[in-house]
């Protein structure tokens, strides 16, 4: 019985594999056509040209006519992805695109040519397809992704370098060739392909079955043997999903979190955006409003403490994260319509949790930094936040977030402003922020409202929000509008927190919403008429929410917020209004010192975590790692030290942005199986250096000064006297002085 078992066994490895070389037999013969016939193609003109197009296995040809005479462009299908494009013409739409807006094209035709034939010119990254009706769209479709699988196929095959013989490629004939060699040309490596259940049989791609038929000729050459063996281990290990997890003796070096034991969540309505002034802190206001005027930007004015929130605006900015996991939702939601209403309900939801009463938070000193990370129980992932405030004059802050594994990114920066207007104020926040799908090559642009304050000379104190924002994103052509709209000057309670906008394709509003950006909010469906509850932040929603971990006050560097700001975060709490302005003057000292040095050297403040585009402006996080997540080689995401890295089984070239250079740059020597750069800080072995540029190793000893000032401060006020010891002889001689005038003139 075990032999037949044995034999049984035998017979169904070499049944599987006997399928599987008549299957690659059939993809790389160049005579298989999956389906031909004309398309309309937009070009970068947005007019469309009606071509004749081929689908192969694996390619896309594109010619003039239908007699395959004239090439216009080969199209790679092994690094494309595929959506349905909603139209309002006659006809189906569909979109070819490259997730990471990389080219689509191959460099030659089927026959060697170089140059296609002269057409309207065609988008490098994307194409845009128009079928003369949905049945032949739909078609069409279903072909496309039959032929990416077995692009997918055909691209695991030709990896295995050691197994691949090209003399026989070569008697498929010079059309053959050319494809082989268009597909290894334009092999993106470290980008990972989707393939269907079926594709990952172990025995339909075993290679011990496959060095079992080539046993004879693995003999005969020894060495060949050893370079095949490595090539087969490398690609197991790629291929099997049970491969070996993180060595349990191999420590991570990693940033120790801890849970946020404390969180203040403001009530819905306008009680908890009021405040009444007590008669003091009037006369404080009174004497800072002498040295303004309408219209002034505020920027540069010293705000009294009392009306501070006890945290940074770096802290402030992370609150839009407390429901990231409506990212992770949207990332893998297939419907582009459903997947802009998922990222304005995660947009939304950033804005309940307020501070109780009037407050505002701290202004960053220049090279601060703040980190904080969310853990999402359902997708056993991490979302890590890096911000750092790059400038000062203008005040601009950076910020970075990452969750590789639920495939998502977001960057970019906010310029603080002020404006006073006599009986009230507006912070407005310039900037834009980018979230990225990084499996789909999406981008969302978008900005953010201004908070209002009225009520400064007379009336209660009240913020609101208000302004237009625009959520968009071109590669769908979906956008949302959002209006936060103020209350009016005779409204009643309900017309606080008002807003209301509108989701669009193109032109066309395909759903309104109405409400209040603290409660609930209504969405009205322009197709069906339907009205349902789109946001309602329920006791239930706020229990859900994310679990925000922080660095430990001892495991921060000294530019980081909450170690920066404790002494004046302590006195607030304490209610030590006098104790927080001077803790408040001495970080405020230190860096207009350290602007004057600066000036006067004619130096440049360097940014730790973040560079500048020279040309687009953008602020770009150094270390920002776009790649989709592909889980047979990447293992876990950390951040160290305030780079955000990636544990992984075998190196892969990195997908960043592009960067500037500074003289002040090292080499990276990064830790073994991290795929993300390593800071310049941190070596191989994980020890710290000392600094990431001269700038903040300069400001750094100025902040430890701030400590000898603070004790000075302290000792003078104990020993209640101001007077140093060069102050007694003054003194003394002009007692003397006095005295020798007056004896003189007696």
């Amino acid at each position: 019985q075990e032999n037949l078992y044995v034999h049984r066994q035998e017979g169904t490895r070499e049944e599987k594999k006997r399928a599987t070389k008549e299957l690659l037999s059939t993809i790389t013969d160049p005579s298989v056509i999956v389906m031909a016939d004309w398309l309309k193609i937009r070009g970068t003109l947005k007019s469309w040209t009606k071509l004749w197009c081929v689908l192969k296995p694996g390619v896309l040809l594109i010619y003039k006519t239908h007699k395959n005479g004239q090439w216009v462009g080969t199209v790679l299908l092994n690094a494309c992805e595929l959506i349905e494009r909603p139209s309002k013409k006659d006809g189906f739409c569909f979109k070819l695109f490259h997730p990471l807006e990389q080219s689509i094209w191959a460099v030659k035709g089927p026959k060697g040519e170089a140059v296609g034939s002269i057409t309207q010119p065609l988008p490098s990254s994307h194409l845009i397809f128009r079928a003369a009706s949905e049945s032949d769209g739909r078609c069409w479709m279903d072909a496309l992704e039959l032929a990416l699988k077995c692009s997918s196929l055909l691209k695991r095959t030709m990896i295995r370098e050691g197994k691949e013989d090209m003399s026989t490629v070569a008697t498929g004939g010079e059309h053959s060739i050319n494809f082989y060699s268009l597909l290894r040309a334009h092999n993106i490596h470290g980008f990972q392909f989707n393939d269907s259940d079926h594709l990952k049989d172990p025995d339909l791609y075993s290679d011990k079955s496959d060095r079992e038929g080539e046993q004879d000729h693995e003999e005969s050459d020894p060495e060949g043997l050893e370079k095949s063996e490595e090539s087969d281990s490398d690609t197991s290990e790629r291929q099997d999903d049970s491969y070996i997890d993180l060595d349990p003796n191999e420590h991570l070096r990693e940033t120790p979190y801890l849970e946020q034991s404390h969180e203040e969540l403001g009530e819905a309505g306008e009680a908890a955006q009021t405040e009444t002034v007590s008669e003091e802190n009037k006369s404080l206001i009174w004497t800072l409003l002498k040295q303004v005027r309408p219209g002034m930007d505020l920027s540069k004015v010293v705000l009294p403490t009392f009306i501070l929130e006890p945290r940074s605006f770096l802290d402030k900015l992370s609150d839009y994260y407390y429901h990231a996991d409506f990212l992770s939702e949207a990332a893998i939601e297939e419907n582009a319509y459903n997947r802009m209403k998922k990222v304005v309900k995660w947009y939304i939801s950033g804005f309940y949790k307020k501070p109780k009463g009037l407050k505002k938070p701290y202004n960053p000193i220049i090279g601060e930094t703040y980190r904080c990370m969310w853990l999402h129980q359902k997708t056993n992932s991490k979302t890590f936040y890096i911000a750092e405030q790059v400038s000062h004059h203008p005040p601009v802050s950076a910020f970075y977030v990452s969750n590789r594994k639920d495939g998502f990114c977001l960057s970019g920066s906010i310029l603080a402003k002020s404006k006073f207007y006599g009986n009230s104020l507006s912070a407005i926040l310039d900037g834009e922020a980018r979230l990225t799908f990084l499996n789909r090559g999406e981008d969302y642009v978008m900005n953010m409202p201004y908070a209002h304050c009225k009520g400064i000379l007379y009336g209660t104190m009240t913020l609101e929000l208000g302004g237009q924002i625009t959520i968009a994103c071109e590669k769908t052509g979906y956008s949302a509008q959002l209006e936060f709209k103020l209350k009016p000057f005779l409204g009643s309670s309900d017309s606080v927190n008002q807003v209301s906008g509108k989701i669009k394709l193109g032109k066309e509003v395909l759903a309104t919403l109405e409400g209040h950006w603290d409660s609930e909010i209504f969405i009205n469906d322009k197709k069906t008429g339907t009205v349902d509850t789109f946001w309602n932040p329920t006791p239930d929603l706020r229990q859900s929410r994310l679990t925000r971990c922080t660095v430990p006050p001892e495991e921060q560097g000294d530019l980081e917020s909450e170690r920066l700001w404790q002494h004046v975060t302590r006195a607030i709490n304490n209610k030590d209004q006098t104790e927080a302005t001077n803790e408040k003057f001495l970080l405020e000292e230190v860096q207009r010192k350290s602007a004057r040095e600066r000036k006067a050297k004619c130096e440049e403040w360097i940014p730790a975590l973040f560079e500048q585009d020279p040309v687009t402006g953008e602020w770009h996080y150094r270390y920002a790692d776009t790649r989709p997540w592909d889980p047979l080689n990447d293992l876990i995401q950390f951040e160290k030290d305030g780079c955000i890295q990636t544990k992984v089984r075998h190196r892969t070239p990195m997908v960043t942005v592009p960067k500037r250079k500074h003289k002040s740059d090292k080499p990276k020597s990064p830790e073994s199986g991290c795929s993300s750069p390593e800071p310049d800080r941190q070596d191989s072995s994980g020890s710290e250096r000392e600094s990431f540029t001269p700038s903040t190793h300069k400001y750094t000893q100025q902040l430890n000064n701030v400590s000898v000032l603070r004790s000075r401060a302290a000792g003078r006020t104990e020993g209640g006297s101001f007077l140093q010891q060069r102050d007694y002889v003054i003194i003394v001689f002009l007692i003397l002085l006095q005295v020798v005038i007056n004896f003189v003139f007696k």
